[in-house]
């Protein structure tokens, strides 16, 4: 019975991860296509530059960063979970500390 509720304990911890992970990668990517966007509405058109004139336009403001807090948030969250799964005998001080190290890595 131990082997069975570590095992599910495990389960959980890397699906956890595994969605912080694929959330952070989705927020990166969404950050990377918004300035590719950005940079296309902003581009000169090719025919002010062959005749001379300057378009004048402001500088867009810089993206919002990324809620740190909201990752942080879950991040302690999950730690807290692996902690008491430690408490509770289910993940070993070796299985504790990778977990940990994948989720801060």
């Amino acid at each position: 019975m131990p082997g069975l509720l570590r095992g599910v304990a495990r389960t959980a911890v890397v699906a956890g991860t595994a969605t912080a992970v694929s959330n952070r990668v989705s927020r990166r990517q969404q950050g990377r296509w918004a300035a590719q966007a950005q940079q296309s509405a902003y581009a000169e058109p090719q025919g002010y530059q062959q005749q001379g004139y300057q378009q004048a336009y402001q500088e867009p403001p810089p993206p919002p960063a990324p809620p740190a807090a909201d990752d942080m948030t879950s991040k302690i969250d999950q730690l807290k979970e692996l902690g008491e799964l430690k408490k509770q005998g289910i993940l070993t001080e070796a299985e504790f500390e990778e977990q940990k190290r994948r989720l801060l890595g």
